[in-house]
């Protein structure tokens, strides 16, 4: 830290109780200086020498007959009076940081100008903060922080404007050309710990290009504004450092933030640092990350800031929706709503999202060069896979909430459905997730859920779940077991994928279960499957995995016990082929309300393991 002394004489100041202060000498005060509530006792000789202000008041004295003068309103109080009193008697006294603006304020105040005496305190002070203080980096600093009380009159003295602009050309230059101490805690290099052996012990330290983001963080709210804005305008600065500058200010001034929930604090100083950063993120795609954006909405929400704030984060969300996770999405409503997660703003965000391809498409209509579509952004494959499957996890976490209604689910759920997916594996997750959470939704509703899924791209895994699963349609089970065949037999080599054995024997046999070809209705088939049916069903794909040309011991002896067994309990659940073509007519039809997602059926298709067992139901688990 930088620091000047001036005076020779020995401090001669004296305190008599909190409240009075005198010079030792052997010559009596002569005047009184009421400073708030502090009282001086000096003498007019050596303070009119310097201070044209006191020359006026004390004439205002002699005229009253009154010995004591009140300057109750001098910047910097009785410290900084005390300072401009001790240079008037030539008492040795200290400058630094972080009383130098009261002096210097003080001083004015005075009047203690150059026309009253040569080398006056202000010519001095200015020296000092001219070749001193705005030259290093961290008083300036100081300084600036110091200046929140004295600001008008250091204002009106420009030295404000000074001070921004001295930290401002500091943080602007090349790193290569930083030589001075700053604080940098966030990123530990090796070489700032003197750690680095190739350099025989000698320490050699690279400066990194956002060295001075955490140091700014001590000014307030108004001051790096001004600081921040004057560095952007400089336009030397890359807009990732002026982003990662903005995060080191969030983290250090909203209480909480960090772990996205802001605790206590002034509502009203949060509401206006968070518009103070988001009116200073910079215009670029990605220059800042996805989930800082997050949590700045996740805190303008939890304070009530205004729709405006709200929509720029939203937007800007929505342009790099594909780098964020699902925990960045779960976003709580306020205290009252009845969801526990703010679907609705997920769902604008998402909305922002698909916007790109919109704007992309009406540029590339305008008849734009390519390069300015691409830095529009239409929206690549990767992306829109990401984002499916980023909406897939989102919707099996707020599936769990027992208020979402099954509408909500289902309008977030369309809005990605047209995006390309190998695996509906995490669709297939949130819809069972949502079932067990919400048991008392009806038949139709199930049905309409389940739409959303397309069985046809579930994996091996997923599959198994599925056909064990009592939550989901005897429908949807029974369209599950005859895509694993059909991947079963495509990957043996077959041509012609063969249905399951108990199916083909129905087909052309008698039924004699209460699901006969006389009483499966739609209504019977939109039910959920009785554990007995998944349990045939689930000994009809083992057996369907076990005779894909791994163990036919029994094949050339008749049907076994076991294969009547399967065709036994399959009776009871399968149908005669007229019937089994009207749930397949039906199954065709939903098919067609999937197939925008993809119309190539190889992506569908997975590699199926050979299953060594039959999986039991205590072992049902859901695919990761």
């Amino acid at each position: 830290m930088k620091f000047m002394k001036l005076g020779s004489k020995p401090d001669s100041f004296q305190t008599d109780g909190k409240n009075v202060r005198y010079v030792a000498t052997e010559l009596a005060s002569d005047v009184v200086v009421s400073v708030g509530d502090v009282k001086f006792y000096l003498h007019k000789f050596p303070l009119l020498a310097k201070s044209a202000r006191l020359q006026k008041l004390v004439g205002t004295v002699d005229e009253g007959n009154v010995d004591e003068v009140d300057i109750h309103d001098i910047p910097g109080g009785p410290a900084a009076f005390e300072i401009c009193t001790k240079f008037c008697y030539g008492m040795s006294v200290t400058l630094n940081a972080y009383n130098v603006v009261a002096a210097r304020c003080a001083a004015e105040y005075l009047e203690m100008h150059e026309s009253v005496d040569k080398g006056n305190l202000i010519y001095k002070i200015d020296v000092f903060l001219n070749s001193s203080i705005f030259r290093s980096w961290k008083d300036s600093i100081l300084v600036l922080q110091s200046t929140k009380s004295l600001l008008p009159l250091f204002e009106e003295l420009k030295l404000v404007s000074r001070c921004i602009e001295s930290i401002a050309s500091k943080a602007s230059v090349d790193v290569s050309d930083v030589d001075w101490s700053y604080t940098y805690n966030r990123k530990k290099l090796q070489e700032e710990n003197g750690n680095d052996g190739n350099n025989n012990g000698v320490r050699s330290r690279l400066v990194p290009q956002d060295w001075w983001v955490e140091d700014l963080c001590e000014l307030g709210m108004d001051l790096y504004k001004r600081v921040l804005v004057n560095i952007k305008n400089k336009a030397i600065i890359s807009d990732e450092v002026i982003g990662e500058a903005l995060k080191a200010y969030a983290q250090r001034r909203l209480p909480g933030f960090s772990k996205d929930m802001i605790k206590g604090g002034d509502i009203q100083k949060i509401c206006s640092i968070i518009e103070m950063i988001v009116w200073l993120l910079p215009t670029e795609r990605g220059c800042v990350s996805c989930n800082f954006l997050l949590k700045l909405l996740k805190a303008a929400i939890w304070v009530n800031s205004g729709e405006m704030v709200k929509d720029e984060l939203t937007s800007r969300i929505g342009q790099q929706l594909e780098e964020s996770s699902v925990n960045d999405l779960l976003i709580r409503n306020r205290t009252g709503e009845s969801t526990t997660y703010d679907v609705r703003i997920v769902k604008r965000i998402l909305d922002e999202f698909k916007m790109q391809d919109q704007n992309g498409e009406a540029q590339v209509e305008g008849g734009h060069e390519i390069e300015e579509v691409r830095k529009l952004g239409i929206l690549s494959e990767a992306s829109k896979l990401m984002v499916a499957k980023l909406i897939d996890g989102y919707l099996t976490e707020i599936s769990k909430d027992p208020n979402l209604s099954l509408s909500a689910f289902i309008d977030l759920a369309e809005m990605v459905s047209t995006y390309p997916r190998p695996s509906h594996d995490g669709i297939y997750r949130a819809i069972d997730m949502y079932l067990k959470e919400h048991p008392q939704i009806s038949k139709s509703e199930r049905k309409k859920i389940c739409r959303l899924m397309d069985c046809k791209k579930l994996s091996a895994d997923a599959c198994m779940h599925a056909v064990q699963n009592e939550r989901l349609p005897l429908r949807i089970v029974v369209q599950v077991l005859f895509f694993e065949q059909s991947r079963a037999a495509a990957t043996s080599g077959c041509s012609t994928p063969d249905l399951p054995k108990g199916m083909r024997d129905l087909n052309s046999g008698s039924h004699g279960s209460s699901r006969t070809a006389t009483t499966n209705t739609d209504e019977d088939w939109d039910a959920v499957a009785t554990a007995e049916e998944l349990r045939a069903l689930k000994g009809e794909i083992a057996a369907m995995r076990l005779g894909n040309g791994i163990v036919r011991s029994n094949s050339s002896n008749g049907k076994s016990n076991a294969d009547k067994a399967v065709t036994s309990k399959m009776k009871g659940l399968l149908m005669s082929k007229r019937v089994f073509s009207k749930l397949w007519l039906s199954k065709g039809k939903q098919q067609g309300e999937n197939s925008g997602s993809d119309s190539s059926e190889s992506v569908g298709l997975g590699t199926i393991e050979e299953a060594k067992s039959t999986p039991s139901r205590k072992g049902k688990h859901l695919v990761s």
